[in-house]
């Protein structure tokens, strides 16, 4: 790994790749996506991974945005094939110079595409191969994330931001080299980057899946023999639901972190019979960890929190209305100061400037309850808040509540506008398979556990939810469909 990641930092030198230059990689979950990572790690350059699935759009966006002068990439995704969506793109990106391919065929190549084994398997220039930088001041990655906002921005992590973070997990996990990895989570979010790093900076093994499937990851588990198994909770859930997870050899797995989108209590308690898992909490911006349950935290605190906050890591809780500090207890914004803070979102000054406090405090947008103990329960994001007749309904509530409930599968609660209360409560659930239940049953559900005005308005059922490629249901996309059949009628 390191003699490839060497190989392709002087072939990147000879392309006029510097310090500071980005290097875009295009690549499902595969070994040469930890040698671009090492490989610009060397130069001082900054990797930035491309989810393969992106649309054409947005793919361009990125490539633009991020001014990306060589790209490395599989040679078809697909149905796609790299060199001729490359061609597509040279004309609209002026950024972009070269094309590294992955892949093993026979294909035609001109002075602007290099082929990935042609490359690493030419003699080393050393001095090529390393460049004298503060890792502290400089990028490591960036990575595009929907932000506190919902708006495409380009987060840079630095080198000490995603290193500190790695450190401060294994430290939870209490990893070492002695552990096997699974990395199944998409290596282009920060999660997957978090995965890699992790594995790397304690010398663990790192078995990496090129796209996740539950099947296929269990029979890696088994036969890989690995120890720490990380994911979101959808992945956690098909695991279970796999017809062969029963009889697979689970044994070995010791541990993992389940994050990225809320978790109940329920599964997390069916996940710890064969992985003992913590939850965690962090974003893209904070590098990315935050808070993380630990080993010894008890029941309560390990099933229903995410835990409390690493070393080093200040966090303050924020009225939503008025800025001003909150006490334990009271539901605010959660603000970070951490050394895994990002640098900033790239060429968005204005945008950096707005994501922080006056004292250097990062704003989360994710409403949260601190104890005394410094225990954060995370409440709902800020900007899916919903206020109905002047109330603040939080949907992770409702949706924790409706989540019990035997005949439903999965829930997502979201605003609809109404000219009386503002906005109307409406819960889009996905019902168990077989299950019959109405709308009005889930609503009486509610009313035996929550105030009133806490009481879903409407109840919708669907079929499938739309999902993010991280596996996170698109709650903007379902507040739209209601919007649109709420105006139709």
């Amino acid at each position: 790994m390191d003699r490839e990641a060497a190989a392709l930092a002087s072939a990147l030198t000879n392309m006029g790749v510097e310090a500071g230059d980005r290097v875009a990689v295009d690549l499902p979950n595969r070994p040469e996506w930890v040698v671009g990572l090492l490989a610009a790690s060397r130069l001082g350059a900054i990797h930035v991974p491309v989810e393969p699935s992106v649309s054409y759009q947005e793919l361009k966006y990125q490539l633009r945005h991020a001014e990306i002068s060589v790209v490395i990439a599989a040679e078809s995704v697909g149905d796609t094939e790299s060199l001729e969506l490359f061609d597509e793109l040279i004309a609209e990106l002026p950024d972009l110079q070269y094309l590294v391919t992955v892949g093993g065929q026979d294909l035609w190549y001109d002075d602007r595409v290099f082929q990935y084994e042609t490359v690493v398997g030419k003699p080393i220039d050393v001095e090529k191969a390393t460049a004298d930088f503060d890792p502290t001041a400089t990028a490591l990655a960036l990575l595009y994330t929907s932000g506190v906002t919902g708006k495409p921005k380009g987060v840079l992590l630095t080198h000490r931001n995603v290193v500190w973070a790695a450190r401060r997990t294994s430290e939870a996990l209490a990893l070492g080299d002695g552990d096997v990895v699974l990395a199944a989570v998409p290596l282009a979010t920060v999660f997957g980057l978090h995965v890699v790093v992790t594995a790397l900076i304690n010398g663990a093994t790192l078995v990496l899946q090129e796209r996740f499937r539950a099947a296929e990851a269990l029979r890696l588990i088994e036969r890989e023999r690995v120890t720490v198994c990380h994911g979101v909770p959808t992945m956690f859930e098909l695991l279970m639901r796999e017809p062969t997870f029963r009889s697979r050899d689970l044994s070995s797995v010791r541990t993992g972190v389940v994050a990225g989108s809320p978790v109940s209590a329920d599964l997390v308690r069916r996940v710890r019979r064969w992985n003992d898992v913590q939850i965690a909490y962090g974003l893209t911006e904070t590098g990315p960890t935050v808070t993380i349950t630990r080993f010894d935290d008890p029941p309560e605190v390990r099933e229903a929190t995410v835990g409390r906050p690493v070393q080093d890591v200040e966090i303050k809780v924020i009225d939503v209305h008025e800025g001003s500090l909150h006490g334990p207890e009271a539901v605010g914004q959660l603000s970070v100061r951490s050394p895994g803070v990002m640098a900033g979102y790239y060429r968005m000054p204005g945008a950096t400037r707005d994501a922080f406090t006056d004292r250097g405090y990062f704003l989360t947008g994710d409403l949260v309850v601190v104890d005394e103990k410094g225990i954060v329960t995370i409440v709902g994001r800020l900007k899916d808040m919903i206020i109905r007749g002047g109330y603040n309904i939080y949907p992770r509530e409702l949706e924790d509540i409706l989540r019990t409930h035997p005949a439903v599968d999965d829930v997502c609660v979201v605003g609809a506008p109404n000219p009386i209360l503002g906005e109307l409560i409406c819960a889009c659930v996905l019902p168990l398979e077989g299950a019959i239940v109405t709308g009005d049953e889930l609503r009486e559900f509610c009313r035996d556990q929550v105030a009133d005005y806490k009481v879903p308005d409407l109840v919708r059922f669907f079929d499938a939810f739309p999902m993010t490629g991280t596996g996170k249901v698109k709650r903007e996309d379902l507040a739209e469909v209601v919007r649109l059949e709420m105006s139709e009628t």
